[in-house]
């Protein structure tokens, strides 16, 4: 007792203990990003509990490692019927006729596709969560992409390696989240609908070469009537034959 009194007087006043640091945490590994394009329509009285279903994935993002990419594409199939979809447009439709020869499984909706690789109903919860499972665990390709705003005008560089090497698409997709419309007619007629996130536009940039690599600079220019807080440029690396989505990539445009 009387040696721990000692002691105690010798420190200066007002001298700092020193304390052990907590080890630093390791970084968290990235997540695996699967797309989830969901052929929908303001028209169709199906769809919006797919669309309701599809934006409370992205928000939660239940899946571990897994981040959940919403690609609302807009078919206009459905304007004929009664309502015309502001957000449709005929490259969507297309899309979707190229997956349904595909997967055998004819155009409908509300019809989600995981990865480009296996089609479902779009408001099946259970059996889109086990598709974005197995999609999340199939080879990626890595896909860097960085921006630079001047004005309106945003240059993407987009860098890409480990593609399939029979000729991969690679894809820009850019959609605005927080949409929504008052329908006048149609089946939905009198309801609000509230939309995943969706496409204002998707375009090829490219072909990956035969070593799976690709490197662009693509200048974009982002419409007057979208609004930046909510848009996101989303790449997409595509197999050309099989139509799987073998890797992406996403960065807000703000």
């Amino acid at each position: 007792m009387h040696v721990a009194f000692r002691l105690l007087w010798l420190l200066p006043l007002g001298a700092a203990v020193p304390l052990s640091r907590p080890a630093a945490r390791p970084a968290a590994p990235a997540r695996v990003l699967v797309p989830v394009e969901l052929f929908t329509s303001e028209g169709c009285s199906s769809c919006p509990a797919a669309d309701a279903l599809l934006r409370e994935l992205t928000a939660a993002q239940p899946v571990p490692g897994v981040e959940i990419l919403a690609l609302g594409e807009h078919v206009d199939y459905w304007n004929r019927l009664g309502w015309q979809d502001a957000f449709s447009q005929p490259a969507f439709t297309q899309r979707q006729h190229m997956y349904a020869e595909g997967f055998g499984s004819g155009s409908y909706t509300p019809q989600a596709v995981v990865g480009g690789r296996t089609e479902l109903v779009g408001h099946q919860r259970e059996k889109l969560l086990a598709a974005i499972r197995e999609a999340a665990r199939a080879p990626q390709a890595t896909v860097v992409l960085t921006a630079e705003a001047a004005g309106s005008t945003h240059r993407l560089q987009v860098r890409v390696s480990g593609a399939p090497a029979a000729g991969a698409q690679v894809l820009l997709a850019i959609t605005e989240s927080g949409l929504a419309s008052q329908v006048g007619r149609g089946e939905n007629a009198g309801r609000l609908l509230r939309h995943a996130a969706v496409v204002r536009e998707l375009r090829p940039l490219g072909t990956a070469t035969a070593a799976g690599t690709f490197a662009a600079t693509v200048p974009v220019n982002v419409n007057s009537g979208w609004k930046t807080a909510g848009l996101r440029y989303v790449v997409l690396v595509q197999a050309s034959v099989t139509h799987y989505i073998t890797g992406a990539a996403v960065l807000p445009a703000e």
